[in-house]
């Protein structure tokens, strides 16, 4: 089965404290709301110390149009999105030599946060040296789950070409979308949230052999669920300023009622049981989204740890989270046979499972 051979990030400049966000959303929010001392708690209870942001937080004290941002998206992912392919592509922990760009046959390209046309794979693609012939399929707008979506199309085109190499870069800015006039309660918890991140996995079919150097996770089977008439639950409201997050607060409550039938059908259809898994590969979300998980899967706590650690120090990256998750638990080098979950949720409502088995 296809597998992910290795995963790199690319780490945006400016690290922000969340002690320095919370005096940023003190000074932006404090003549919104009158409680704003009590609503600045999001920022404590989510449990994130640190996040990482392309421009430094004084940037976006002034008021920015849509195109000044939406440019400086394009400027930082072209460099970022360069950065996480390289060092992918000769990552010494996990692969036996470094990967020529000419190997590569497609390359997925996923992001939420900013628009460009041609897309940022083009403009990646005439500053290294890929084959021009390196299929481009860009992915836009399934939010926190494009990262795990991203990995499952890239195993299905391996199986229907199992001698391909394919790159999954995820590349998220989350920061250039916060709304400095948006008075909402949403806003806010954005801004405790979201974070810039950027990562790179390598995924290749059956017939590509002699590369990696360490155990890595084939991916056994994928699964895409959408929920009906859940269009307002996850996404962007997209207004002249740019785009304005829309989260409701019933995210965690949805799934615990919805999460666990989901996942039980599909592990039932592989023909493996939730109490086999000894890997949760889970897109943090946030505490409450992790908590939620793990109550409705019925999981040790110990399964979202890693989730918790990269989410404490990163912050919830969008798509590019779960990647971030996987590769450190690609460096745990586990057994052969020990199976994985990967999971996410994303706007639609909707879902991405894979099912993953770690092999020699």
């Amino acid at each position: 089965m296809p597998a992910v051979i290795s995963i790199a990030e690319a780490l945006p400049p400016f690290q922000v404290g969340q002690e320095r966000a919370v005096e940023f959303a003190r000074e932006l929010f404090s003549e919104s709301f009158q409680d704003i001392e009590r609503l600045l708690t999001v920022f404590q209870n989510g449990q994130i110390e640190s996040r990482r942001f392309v421009r430094d937080i004084d940037w976006f004290r002034q008021d920015r149009s849509f195109k000044e941002r939406n440019d400086a998206y394009i400027e930082a992912s072209v460099e970022l999105g360069q950065e996480a392919i390289t060092r992918c592509l000769s990552n010494g922990s996990f692969l036996k030599r470094q990967v020529e760009y000419q190997e590569i046959d497609a390359l997925f390209f996923v992001s939420t946060t900013g628009l460009a046309t041609p897309s940022i794979d083009a403009r990646i693609m005439n500053k290294l040296p890929f084959s021009p012939h390196t299929k481009r399929i860009p992915i836009w707008g399934l939010g926190c789950a494009g990262g795990a979506a991203g990995l499952s199309r890239a195993y299905e085109y391996c199986l229907a070409f199992p001698e391909a190499k394919v790159l999954v870069l995820s590349v998220e800015l989350c920061s250039l979308t916060f709304q400095k006039n948006d008075r909402s309660k949403s806003n806010l918890v954005g801004i405790s949230l979201f974070a810039d991140g950027v990562s790179c996995a390598l995924v290749c079919g059956d017939e590509v052999v002699g590369l990696h150097s360490a155990r890595v996770p084939e991916i056994i089977a994928t699964q895409s669920t959408l929920m009906p008439d859940s269009l307002d639950v996850m996404g962007w409201d997209i207004k002249n300023e740019g785009l304005y997050v829309v989260f409701s607060r019933d995210i965690p409550s949805i799934i615990e009622n919805w999460l666990q039938p989901n996942v039980s059908a599909f592990l039932e259809g592989e023909g493996v049981k939730i109490e086999e898994l000894r890997y949760f590969i889970a897109h943090p979300g946030g505490k409450k989204v992790l908590d939620a998980y793990a109550a409705s899967l019925g999981i040790g706590r110990e399964m979202i740890d890693i989730s918790k650690d990269v989410l404490s120090e990163f912050g919830n990256m969008s798509s590019a989270t779960i990647l971030y998750v996987l590769k450190r638990h690609m460096e745990l080098n586990p057994e052969a046979g020990a199976y994985g979950l990967a999971g996410a949720l994303g706007p639609g409502f909707s879902s991405e499972l894979l099912l993953m088995r770690w092999k020699e």
